[in-house]
């Protein structure tokens, strides 16, 4: 299977809720297109942006609106066929 994340393509479309951010993926396979997501939370340091796959108890809120948010957004692109999706 062939998706966005391992050739290097930038992610469809992206959500951020507080600190915690989503990452929507295009994925092909057999030729049909659906979508992923991948989940972090950004956190600075003195040599920038950071992300982690790890939450605590004060980002759950966040993940948790950020999760419905992501699930619209690909119910949308499912919806309208992702035009991207024919590049």
């Amino acid at each position: 299977m062939t998706t966005s994340t391992k050739n290097n393509a930038p992610p469809v479309e992206e959500l951020r809720v507080g600190t915690c951010r989503a990452a929507i993926w295009r994925n092909q396979a057999e030729g049909n297109t659906f979508h992923s997501a991948t989940f972090s939370r950004l956190y600075k340091t003195e040599d920038g942006w950071r992300n982690r796959s790890s939450f605590g108890i004060n980002d759950l809120p966040h993940l948790a609106l950020l999760a419905q948010e992501t699930h619209r957004a690909i119910a949308a692109l499912n919806a309208a066929g992702d035009p991207a999706a024919d590049e």
